[in-house]
């Protein structure tokens, strides 16, 4: 069992449910409504523990009902959360999710309290970071404060991944202390100005991301599976054709499920080609259920499937 350091956000994830998407000055009848938690660093947290890694969570909730449930949850799953802060003076991050009847979605999300988290409180989980074999980040919290988390995880050895979503601008020392970096079509897209549509176009976003420094670029590209490239080696691993209820977990689920197969502090292109077929048969599992985290898969699940 690996250890895996989750930095990130924790979001209650108001869903609602509807035939298809409105257009801009349209007023649809919903199907329903649902809250349910989330956060793509909670998602993550939630989708590695099940996958068999050992989790720690560093964030940030309010003092309101929300994140009293959200800690609720993570304790429930067995993740630890001493690291985890609580602010009175802002909300928890809340998300509003539309999902359409083919699984598609929307997203909008307000940070409240996990734009809060500050360097202070970096340092005193200091002591859980080092202890990982994995450090994992997303962009739903302060670019910096992930910079910062980078530089104390490469000090001690500790594999950095980075997910780079929802996609912003990132700093070239950010990604410089980045070991594995996971986009999907669009966040690539945004990051390098390449549209990846074959391995070709891939191999030219994920120069990119080398030239920064990063050394391993994984590429998620939905239906299709993902890209894996090295800097001498590329391929597209496929995905497991499924019909999709509900797309809203599946990156969060591959990344959780892909982390706790990584073993530091070196890396292998062959181990992460493993966990990258482990990863998607997470994200398969996970896109024909409803809900964020209620569809992330357990490990015996992930085993089991598509043998």
């Amino acid at each position: 069992m690996n250890k895996i350091c989750v930095l990130g956000s924790l979001n209650m994830d108001v869903v609602l449910k509807v035939d298809s998407m409105p257009v801009v000055g349209q007023t649809i009848i919903g199907n329903s409504l649902s809250t349910i938690p989330g956060g793509k660093g909670a998602n993550q947290a939630v989708a590695a523990r099940r996958a068999g890694a050992e989790v720690y969570m560093i964030g940030k909730v309010g003092t309101d009902e929300y994140g009293e449930r959200l800690l609720e949850k993570l304790c429930k799953e067995n993740i630890n959360i001493q690291h985890v802060h609580k602010d009175s003076s802002l909300p928890t991050g809340t998300a509003i999710i539309t999902v359409d009847g083919q699984g598609g979605n929307f997203i909008i999300v307000i940070s409240g309290t996990n734009m809060a988290f500050t360097l202070s409180e970096l340092t005193v989980a200091e002591e859980v970071i080092t202890k990982c074999e994995v450090l994992l980040c997303q962009f739903e919290t302060k670019m910096d404060i992930t910079l910062d988390a980078f530089k104390m995880a490469k000090r001690n050895g500790v594999i950095t991944l980075l997910n780079p979503a929802p996609a912003r601008t990132v700093t070239e020392e950010l990604l410089r202390y980045t070991d594995i970096i996971i986009p999907n079509e669009t966040e690539a897209l945004e990051l390098t100005g390449v549209r990846v549509e074959d391995l070709e176009t891939a191999g030219q976003a994920a120069k990119h991301f080398f030239d920064a420094g990063v050394k391993y670029v994984i590429i998620t590209l939905g239906e299709k599976g993902a890209v894996l490239a090295g800097r001498n080696h590329m391929e597209r691993i496929p995905a497991y054709q499924v019909k999709a209820v509900d797309t809203t977990a599946a990156g969060d689920s591959f990344i959780g499920a892909f982390a706790s197969k990584l073993r530091g502090p070196e890396l292998d292109y062959n181990d992460l080609k493993e966990a990258v077929i482990f990863g998607n048969k997470a994200a398969a599992l996970a896109v024909q259920r409803e809900g964020a985290q209620p569809s992330i898969p357990s490990l015996k699940e992930i085993t089991e499937a598509y043998r």
